[in-house]
């Protein structure tokens, strides 16, 4: 029995979720495996309805009853500063302790790529990127706010056991796929402090690991790089800004970020798969947003999970939907959210 905990959230996110789930239990029928999903309305409307974002006995409860949780993105305009989206979101990764953001850059149709002459060969590689400590900490503050001198401080905040288990969490995952470099990028020729401790975390991981190639690119070169030719990364692994932006630029390197998935993860614990789009509240209930990058990320938590054969049957699916231009506007189709679903289920084996 595979136990999910689903999160719809907000705008978009309710509607590719729901298309994710449906391929799950499809494919769970398909090869005869057992799963439950449990849905939770966390998000803007109970937000506004009753003040509450996440419950305290929220992650009690997810540790105890399920072995994964399915995100779909949550933000809502109606919400000013957006906190309840920043409890939610940053309560789950910094309360679960899910330090790896693991993004998988794979081209499934060379079409979809912005890049001339390149291949599905070219684009294969994954960024894992620190996700509990740099800026995303919350220490800062701001003085003399709206006066002529005002001034805001935000503080990065890197320790050697967030970034030893980053770096080594990379390089255990090209040693299991048997791939062999891994990159690894800061800005240590201007950040001085953070970026010697990346560089001697990254030198004393790489001695575990012999037989796998280790590389460095300043932040700067690896995002040319990553323009110029995908094709020579296998892993990278950088600090939460830096792989914030970068997974970004490499998500539009596999079609856009409608076609991105990620998991937050714990090796060994309960983590969390979620598309890397926003809620795009503008296009909320108009079935127009892309959801295989939902339905991609239930495929990761399906293979984090164990199910290997689920999880490349709903790969697969989504390729053969893509190949057939079963795609949404963004991937210059004309189908809607609902209709890909559909073209996704019906290609499931």
């Amino acid at each position: 029995m595979l136990r999910v905990a689903v999160i719809p959230g907000d705008g978009i996110g309710v509607e590719v979720t729901r298309e994710a789930c449906r391929v799950l239990e499809r494919v769970a029928a398909l090869h005869g495996k057992s799963l439950r999903l449990i849905s939770f309305d966390f998000g803007a409307e109970r937000y506004l309805r009753d003040g509450v974002t996440l419950p305290q006995d929220a992650l009690a409860r997810f540790r105890s009853e399920f072995d994964a949780i399915l995100l779909g993105a949550v933000g809502d305009p109606r919400v000013k500063d957006n906190r309840h989206a920043l409890d939610i979101l940053f309560g789950l990764r910094f309360g679960l302790d899910l330090y790896c953001n693991v993004r998988p850059v794979k081209l499934l149709d060379r079409r979809l790529t912005p890049l001339r002459d390149r291949t599905e060969r070219d684009i294969q590689f994954t960024i894992f990127r620190e996700n509990t400590e740099d800026l995303y900490v919350g220490i800062g503050a701001t003085f003399k706010k709206g006066a002529d001198d005002e001034v805001a401080i935000e503080e990065s905040i890197s320790t050697r056991k967030g970034v030893y288990r980053i770096i080594d969490a990379a390089f255990a995952y090209a040693a299991a796929r048997g791939l062999e470099k891994v990159t690894m990028s800061d800005k240590s020729n201007a950040l001085r402090h953070a970026g010697d401790l990346w560089t001697r975390s990254f030198e004393d991981v790489a001695q575990k690991y012999p037989d796998i190639a280790r590389e460095h690119l300043y932040v700067d070169a690896l995002a040319l790089e990553l323009v110029r030719d995908p094709s020579r990364f296998q892993v990278i692994v950088t600090a939460n800004m830096f792989g914030d932006i970068l997974t970004d630029l490499a998500a539009a390197l596999q079609g856009g970020l409608g076609v991105a998935p990620s998991g937050n993860i714990h090796p060994g614990r309960l983590s969390m798969f979620e598309p890397v789009h926003g809620s795009a509240p503008p296009l909320a209930g108009r079935n127009v947003a892309n959801p295989m990058g939902a339905i991609l990320s239930a495929a990761m938590m399906l293979e984090h999970a164990g199910w290997a054969a689920e999880a490349a049957a709903v790969e697969s699916a989504v390729r053969a939907a893509v190949e057939a231009g079963a795609c949404t506007p963004d991937l210059g189709g004309a189908l809607g959210t609902r209709e890909v679903g559909e073209a996704v289920l019906g290609n499931l084996m």
